[in-house]
């Protein structure tokens, strides 16, 4: 069933209309929570493949349903938003929109998960049990999967898969690891303030500029001093901001603002602990005050992405037996972050990356660049490996359903 479903993934039809799909995607990209032209998009495919769904699902996010309606329910995920990123790369499908593009390959995994719901659909009446197809909103820093699990968007679903393009793959190949694949992430931003002044005066002042030096420095400490060199955590500074442009005042405040992420749930609360306090205790040093925020309620923290190791084992077997063992690589941890961890915390699930540097990108440009370019043949191997992916799922498990029952 593999090679058939990849062989239909390949015929000149579905790998143009795939195509279709992808840049008219690409070409009009909307932000975390405002993708309704790409959800409209997506709705009008599943009509015209007579697909049943429910939408509205958190916003902009819809839940699509193929098979029995039965036990075993495998989900397959992809996510929509775009990034506020002026795209410089000339193509016939470039983004008409001004600061907005797709430079995380997302409108490709919309075409995937697409062409997947074609492939199931065909093949729905052999299903030996439900798939669902999880259209998610606003991954990009927004946690789009969170409000989709408390929307019910994984209702009944017994385990779930999602790929993510990878420039730095060779197109169709995919990488997975078990275990810890992506970090835990926070935001951080604190505001120091003293004692504005002359700058000739300093004595008259309370330094809240020199106090942001101490705090970044101490802030370095956590990882170099504090944790176990065999533990993976950062702790980055990005945003450094003080003074409205004189260069003889000291300012009244100064605020600092970062990221910080581990592998680990208890290596992500210590650096939080942590940062405020060395925030708040440079700042008493220096006879400021300080006041941190984790903008928690505006940027949800992403808990760590961990591959559950029965789907991390079945979708390697299911891609080697698509692809050939070759093709199927072992990825390494990395401290990016992915909001697919919220669902990965709620039921078995595993992410494998998908290659998209094939030989027609000239050059390989990270994700989140604006000269991202992704080969479109990884398209017909996305499509078909999630198709294969949930079907065999629900094949290797449906006798266990059945025997329950």
């Amino acid at each position: 069933m593999s090679n058939s479903l990849l062989d239909m993934a390949h015929e000149s039809d579905f790998t143009d209309w795939l195509i279709s799909i992808r840049r008219k995607i690409h070409q009009c990209p909307e932000l975390a929570f405002e993708e309704v032209k790409t959800s409209e998009l997506i709705r009008s495919e599943l009509d015209r493949l007579g697909i049943e769904y429910t939408s509205p699902v958190a916003h902009t996010g819809l839940v699509a349903t193929i098979g029995s309606g039965s036990d075993p329910v495998f989900g397959l995920r992809a996510d929509m938003d775009a990034l506020p990123l002026q795209e410089m790369v000339e193509s016939e499908y470039k983004s008409k929109v001004d600061g907005k593009m797709h430079a995380c390959g997302h409108d490709l995994h919309v075409a995937m998960l697409l062409g997947a719901a074609r492939l199931l659909q065909k093949h729905k009446n052999e299903l030996k049990g439900t798939v669902k197809l999880v259209f998610q909103p606003g991954e990009e820093s927004h946690g789009g999967a969170y409000h989709m699990i408390k929307e019910g968007a994984l209702k009944g679903v017994q385990a779930i898969f999602a790929m993510h393009v990878n420039p730095l793959l060779p197109t169709g190949d995919i990488s997975g690891k078990s275990g810890n694949l992506l970090a835990a992430s926070g935001r951080f931003r604190a505001t120091i303030t003293g004692k504005g002044g002359h700058g000739a005066l300093p004595h008259e002042a309370i330094d809240p500029v020199l106090t942001m030096a101490y705090v970044i420095l101490a802030l370095q400490m956590i990882v170099s001093r504090e944790t176990d060199p065999l533990d993976s955590s950062v702790v980055t500074v990005g945003l450094v901001k003080a003074g409205e442009g004189a260069y003889n005042v000291i300012p009244e405040s100064a605020t600092i603002g970062g990221t910080f992420r581990s592998l680990t749930n208890e290596g992500f609360s210590s650096l939080k602990t942590r940062i405020k306090q060395i925030i708040e205790a440079q700042a008493t040093i220096h006879r400021c005050t300080a006041t941190v925020d984790f903008m928690e309620n505006t940027l949800i923290p992403y808990p760590p992405m961990y591959n559950h190791e029965s789907i991390y084992d079945h979708v390697k077997h299911v891609g080697q037996k698509l692809l050939g063992g070759p093709h199927v690589q072992t990825a390494t941890s990395s401290m990016g972050a992915e909001d697919f961890s919220f669902m990965s915390r709620e039921i078995p699930a595993a992410m494998f990356y998908i290659g998209v540097g094939g030989e027609s990108v000239d050059r390989v440009h990270s994700l989140h660049s604006p000269w991202f370019f992704a080969d479109e043949k990884a398209l017909n191997v996305g499509a078909a490996l999630h198709a294969a992916v949930a079907m065999e799922y629900l094949e290797k498990n449906s006798e266990n359903f059945e025997n329950d029952n």
